[in-house]
Order: structure tokens, then sequence, then C-alpha cells
């Protein structure tokens, strides 16, 4: 498990575009998002670096926190 920040991450319909992101990469995956801290709470098999390049491409930089 880890924690990603993604500073962009501002509404509901980003939440659910992040959310999208990482369980296209990971069907599996466990995605938990806290909107006022922007942060996504994340447990899956696929290292955090695939995450962080998938939510790139859909317009959110992350970093793991």
């Amino acid at each position: 498990m880890f924690t990603l920040t993604i500073p962009d991450m501002s509404c509901g319909h980003c939440k659910a575009s992040v959310e999208a992101a990482i369980v296209k990469i990971d069907p599996e995956a466990s995605v938990v998002v806290d909107l006022a801290g922007r942060t996504a709470r994340v447990t899956s098999a696929e290292p955090a670096e695939a995450l962080i390049e998938a939510l790139r491409k859909v317009g959110f930089p992350a970093t793991v926190a």
C-alpha cells in the first residue's frame, strides 16, 4: 500500500478520473481518495511508478507521499 499526492485533484469528477486510471492498470486495485487532502491511498500489485504514469497521461501528475 502507498499514498499518492495528487495536487490537481479537486472535485468528484477528478476523483472518478483518478480511480478509473488506476483501475484500468490494475482492476484489482483498492483506491481510497481524500479530496480534501488531495491524496489517494492505493493497494495494488502494480508498482507506484506505473500508476503515476497512468495518472500523468490523464492529466493528474502525482508523486508518492
